[in-house]
């Protein structure tokens, strides 16, 4: 007899994102004749940028003759990537992180769901809510004591510290799904929180890119002593169009230390080093490659018309819905817009009426959470019509 992993049962029963697909289906099937304006899932819709296409093909050629083959990589991911994150996302803002220090994957999701493999399940978590799925539900998959920080209106999104001591701590800013950042000096606090509970960060950074404003760090490490109690998660899905491609990576300082039960010291990047080697046979080069040309002149400034394009679209969906009369947040430092529904109205009332009566698809904040029910989120990365479009649909839905 074969027993199963019992924890996997305190799941919901589906995956939000799996529900909303559901219930897409149905309404299309009995609706061929009506345009569907999709802004729930955070997938992009530009192409990949000119720039990486060119270094994904040369890569590809290269792939085909004897001395350009590329077999088996090195499972932490390619010198010269890692080289290009080191030089670009952190000595360019003052920060020193080492190459060995970054591991290259497929994607973030991965990393934040994989990298519980390194931590004991004795560990208590504190986990933002609403937040993201994923942190959830592979704690909850793991089996650990979960604690919820809200973040909502009433606290202006920036979670209180726990009052109790925990050991590992989930932040992800610019926040998924509220769209709000944390300003240094806040982060700092936390930080410090770290230090004095010997706790670990796992700081979610995908959508820096996205920051317009200053005194928002780009990465936690910008704030002085995370090095030695956080590991940072960045994607290349969002800004330069992988989330088909499938790439990015993970920051483990060595300065990062865990504990045996018997109090010896570990390193963390070590674990995970080994980890990798065990469970993991690398990114392909030809996508090694093309992350690497993001971090070309042309690489990076193709990027930043694309992403500027979305937060057009974000500041078109926020002002629109201001004008409707709604409550709205985020927007300005990411490409999710977090708006609060109608009094009476649940979130999944609202995601049946936006999807019945205006054709507009988006993400009920109660599947995020309990703290995420009364809000709702909707996506900047349509295109501009769409963005237009789904505004003036929602007018009409809303505006009597």
């Amino acid at each position: 007899m074969s027993f199963i992993n019992e924890n996997f049962l305190e799941l919901q029963d589906s995956y939000l994102f799996s529900t909303i697909a559901k219930k897409l289906a149905k309404f299309t099937k009995e609706n061929p004749d009506k345009k569907i304006i999709k802004l729930g899932i955070g997938d992009v819709t530009k192409p990949i940028v000119p720039a990486c296409l060119e270094a994904m093909h040369k890569a590809v050629d290269e792939m085909g003759t004897a001395e350009g083959f590329k077999g088996y990589g090195p499972e932490q991911g390619y010198e010269f990537l890692r080289k290009a994150i080191v030089e670009n996302d952190y000595k360019a803002r003052g920060v020193e992180i080492a190459e060995d220090e970054i591991f290259v994957s497929d994607g973030a999701k991965c990393d934040c769901g994989n990298i519980v493999d390194i931590f004991a399940q004795s560990n208590k978590v504190a986990i933002t809510d609403p937040v993201y799925p994923v942190y959830l539900d592979t704690n909850i998959m793991s089996g650990r004591s979960i604690t919820y920080l809200p973040v909502t209106a009433e606290n202006n999104f920036i979670p209180e510290l726990p009052k109790e001591k925990m050991d590992m701590i989930y932040l992800c800013f610019p926040n998924n799904p509220t769209g709000t950042v944390l300003k240094k000096e806040e982060l700092k606090k936390w930080v410090n929180y770290a230090k004095e509970n010997q706790s670990i960060i796992l700081y979610d950074a995908a959508y820096e890119a996205f920051i317009t404003e200053e005194n928002v760090p780009h990465s936690i490490y910008e704030v002085e002593g995370a090095k030695e109690v956080a590991i940072e998660f960045k994607s290349y899905s969002k800004t330069a169009g992988f989330t088909g491609v499938r790439c990015a990576y993970v920051v483990i300082p060595k300065e990062l230390k865990g504990y045996t039960k018997t109090g010896e010291e570990v390193s963390f990047n070590k674990l995970w080093n080994r980890r990798t080697c065990t469970k993991f046979n690398g990114v392909s080069y030809v996508v090694q490659r093309a992350a690497e040309a993001t971090y070309s002149d042309e690489g990076k400034r193709q990027i930043r018309e694309n992403i500027k394009a979305y937060l057009e679209n974000a500041k078109i969906i926020k002002d629109g819905l201001e004008e409707a009369g709604f409550t709205v947040y985020g927007g300005v430092n990411s490409p999710y817009i977090w708006l609060k529904v109608p009094e009476g109205m649940t979130s999944w009332e609202f995601f049946d009426k936006l999807l019945e009566e205006a054709n507009v698809v988006g993400t009920p904040g109660s599947g995020f959470g309990a703290h995420g029910e009364g809000y709702f989120r909707l996506t900047a990365f349509g295109t501009k019509e769409n963005s237009i479009e789904a505004i003036e649909r929602i007018k009409k839905t809303f505006i009597n």
